[in-house]
Order: structure tokens, then C-alpha cells, then sequence
């Protein structure tokens, strides 16, 4: 089965639609490899891997990327049955349910999106099992000085993104009221980096535009070199630049003097790409070594990638 799927790698690897694509069809092939290995090493299925690595996955094949079915075949069979998600195994330190959840949704609506899931019951299921974790203010994961590497240190921007965007996806009139909470809370909000103001763009990007301030942010806090640290003037990280790029190109036809800073930030993201296809770990604090973030700052980049190459 592993040599089988180095074989399909390595056609997906040699399957570029574009020349330009390289370095997209690196990322692939690198997370090809790396998504169902957690699972067949670890018997439990995880934020990073089966998250945002799985993700980015399932973006390349909507986009037509070459994809070897094998890399996504354990997480579409784990995300396609919800009620299953509560008997995951895992690491008590680097568990946290409520976020593995809001991942697993999140990885589910991608695979509806791609058409490796049909139910789309199965969306309204998730959607819903996500209601009970809102917090009184409309958003999602308390902000919280996290064991390093943890999914619990993901953000609270980030999973409130997430999870309202696949309550939105699943168009259950019964997460209506949940959604204008989260719509609520992301226009009070007040970003103080660049992951958070890139992800209230995000957030608001077809609900007027209250998002502008946040591209100002953006505007400022890019480095010369074209990339993004979590803060101004903080050294470019992969995982603030992509999210950086997604946020300007989801609303570049409206902000047309962003298209330099997208494509900056690309090639940023393009020449920080390692001989492997994946990216350095972006961490709190900077230059700590960890597998999940390796695997989930990848996963982004590849995503950033995807999102500039059509």
C-alpha cells in the first residue's frame, strides 16, 4: 500500500496542469504522503493531518489537481460519519475535542465540496454538533496560553472562521441564529495581527465591507520581502503569509491595488517552500520545533498556493 502510494505521488508530482504550478504539485505530492500517515501510525485521527493538511487535499482535487485517491481514503471515511468524532483516540495534552470537531467539519465540507462526500446530511449533522461549543459571545475556543503545538493554541479568529463557514455550508435553517452571533462577533472584533485581521476579511468578505480596516492592516504589515510575520515587522512566516494572501484575494476585485501584494506575498510563500514541498513550522513562540504545525502550516501554504493558481 506505501509503495503503491509513492508511485501515485510521484505521478501527481509529474501531473502539473501549468508550469507554473510546481510548486503546488510539490505541496500535494508532500502532503499526499503525510495525511493518512497519522492515522496508520497513531490509530487516531488529528487536527493537522486529517485538518488542514486534508483540506488543502481536497481544494486540489475541486481544482483538478492530481490527488492519488489513497491519501484521502481513511479521512473521507472518518469525516463522511460525525458521530464517530467523539471515540477518537489521541494524547489527552494535545487533545481538544471542541477544536477537532470544528477541523473534522471543516475537512468534511471540503471533501462535499470536491465530491468525495455525497451526504450532505452528514454536513447538517456536523454543522449542528458544533452549536453547543459557541460561547455566549458568538465565537468559538477561548483564547488560552496553550501547550505548544496543541490544537488548543489554534486562535479563536480562526476557529470561529471555520466554524461558522460550514454552518453556513450546511444551509440548515437551524444554525441560522449561530451564525449571525459569529457574524456579530466578528465585526466588533478588534484584530491585533495578521492572522486575525486576514481572517475577519475573511470572515466578512461578502457582508459589506467592514473588512477594510483589516486590509490596511495587511497593507502595512508586510515585510519587503513580500512576506508576512504575526505581527509588523515581525520576520515573514508561512503560516501568517498565506493566510495573509487567501484574505487579499478573497477580496481583491474590490481592493484592485492588492493584486502586487498577493503576488508578492506568493512568491514569498514559493521561495520559502522546502526541497521536501513543505514549509518551515510557523509556532507560538517562533522557531520551536513541532510535527502538527509542520503538517498544518503546510497544509495553509499549499491552500494559499491553490487559491493564487487559477
Amino acid at each position: 500500500m506505501v509503495q503503491m502510494l509513492s508511485v501515485l505521488v510521484l505521478l501527481a508530482m509529474s501531473a502539473a496542469p501549468g508550469s507554473d504550478d510546481a510548486g503546488v504539485n510539490r505541496a500535494i505530492a508532500f502532503l499526499a504522503r503525510e495525511v493518512p500517515r497519522w492515522s496508520r501510525e497513531n490509530q487516531c485521527y488529528s487536527c493537522h493531518n486529517n485538518g488542514d493538511a486534508a483540506r488543502a487535499l481536497y481544494t486540489a482535487k475541486r481544482l483538478s489537481f492530481a490527488v492519488p485517491a489513497a491519501a484521502l481514503a481513511d479521512t473521507t471515511q472518518w469525516v463522511a460519519q460525525p458521530e464517530q468524532w467523539g471515540s477518537n483516540k489521541g494524547l489527552p495534552a494535545f487533545s481538544d475535542r471542541g477544536l477537532a470537531r470544528i477541523q473534522f467539519a471543516a475537512s468534511l465540507t471540503e471533501a462535499i465540496d470536491a465530491g468525495q462526500v455525497k451526504d450532505r446530511a452528514a454536513l447538517v449533522r456536523a454543522a449542528e454538533s458544533l452549536l453547543p461549543d459557541q460561547l455566549a459571545d458568538g465565537s468559538w475556543q477561548k483564547d488560552s496560553s496553550a501547550t505548544l503545538g496543541s490544537p488548543a493554541a489554534y486562535g479563536r479568529f480562526l476557529a470561529t472562521y471555520m466554524a461558522r463557514r460550514t454552518l453556513e455550508k450546511s444551509k440548515s435553517p437551524r444554525v441560522r441564529e449561530a451564525i449571525a452571533r459569529a457574524d456579530a462577533w466578528f465585526r466588533q472584533a478588534k484584530p491585533a495581527a495578521v492572522m486575525e485581521a486576514a481572517v475577519q476579511i475573511l470572515a466578512l468578505e461578502d457582508r459589506g465591507e467592514e473588512w477594510r480596516s483589516s486590509v490596511e492592516f495587511l497593507r502595512e504589515a508586510q515585510n519587503p520581502n513580500g512576506g508576512w510575520g504575526p505581527y509588523r515587522h515581525a520576520p515573514s512566516e508561512a503560516f501568517d503569509t498565506a493566510l495573509a494572501v487567501m484574505a487579499l484575494t478573497a477580496v481583491k476585485n474590490r481592493v484592485p491595488e492588492s493584486a502586487p501584494w498577493i503576488t508578492r506575498g506568493r512568491d514569498w510563500l514559493l521561495l520559502a517552500q522546502l526541497p521536501s514541498g513543505a514549509w518551515t513550522e510557523t509556532t507560538r513562540p517562533a522557531g520551536a520545533q513541532s510535527y502538527a504545525q509542520h503538517i498544518s502550516t503546510s497544509g495553509w501554504a499549499t491552500l494559499a498556493l491553490l487559491t493564487t493558481s487559477r
